[in-house]
């Protein structure tokens, strides 16, 4: 059964590991689909850090939009797909790091991921998306 705005929104908004996928650029290859963290609030846009110079930066540039997949199996099996353009690049600061590391670890290790980022991840961006396509179901709902 389909989720609602609200529900889907919500879920989006939790913590999870969401996988991406890219056009390859290449008619004789796949796209590109590769594990990320996020961040987003209900009713705003999507946003992902990555290294300036990777595959996926290059790619997402290339491209101007991106798919989110995020799915969980317990306690139902449920998704949230979500596709839409790039409406913002910029660089990433220390502020973002600190948001997306508090979102996925727990408080005892953010400093020290952080301090992992800054010396040894090289220059990163974060890019925005506007949530444009929504694709969403709990596969075990009533």
């Amino acid at each position: 059964m389909p989720l609602t705005r609200e529900e889907r929104e919500v879920f989006l908004a939790e913590a999870h590991v969401a996988a991406i996928a890219l056009d390859s650029g290449d008619p004789y290859r796949a796209p590109v689909t590769v594990p990320v963290w996020y961040q987003y609030e209900p009713g705003g846009d999507i946003w992902i850090i990555t290294g300036a110079t990777s595959r996926k930066s290059t790619l997402i540039a290339a491209a101007g939009r991106f798919t989110l997949l995020v799915d969980r199996t317990t306690p139902t099996t449920r998704y949230v797909s979500v596709e839409g353009p790039v409406i913002k690049t910029m660089p990433a600061t220390r502020d973002h790091y600190h948001e997306m590391a508090s979102r996925y670890l727990p408080a005892e290790s953010v400093d020290a991921y952080l301090a992992h980022a800054e010396s040894e991840q090289g220059e990163q961006v974060v890019f925005h998306m506007r949530p444009e396509r929504w694709m969403s179901a709990d596969l075990g709902g009533a």
